[in-house]
């Protein structure tokens, strides 16, 4: 399998982007868009009933991108919650458009 320049660039800037994910950690506030109901009804004043209604339906198998138990005050403690996150991200993101790029593939043949 050959890979083009294109995707061999973009493969790195991935790598670069997972390895500096944890930079947020030193930012103040909270990520935009990844607030939760307590939160947006403290900046907005309420909650919207929509948002209301699914704010349950989703939750994140590691919440805020930490590990349970154990105290994970610093930057070292809380980042190995961070690189996991990114490379199950990356890996799920990859394995998606994998196999819908193989779908789209076989429909064209």
């Amino acid at each position: 399998m050959e890979f083009s320049r294109t995707f061999k660039v973009l493969f790195v800037c991935l790598i670069v982007l997972v390895i500096i994910v944890p930079i947020g950690l030193i930012a103040t506030g909270t990520a935009y868009g990844e607030w939760g109901s307590d939160e947006l009804e403290e900046m907005v004043g309420y909650i919207p009933s929509g948002f209301a209604q699914i704010a349950d339906v989703w939750s994140a198998p590691l919440p805020d991108y930490d590990f349970s138990g154990g105290d994970h005050e610093t930057l070292a403690t809380q980042a190995p919650g961070y690189y996991i996150s990114a490379i199950i991200g990356v890996i799920l993101t990859f394995g998606i458009l994998f196999i819908a790029g193989r779908a789209m593939a076989k429909g064209r043949d």
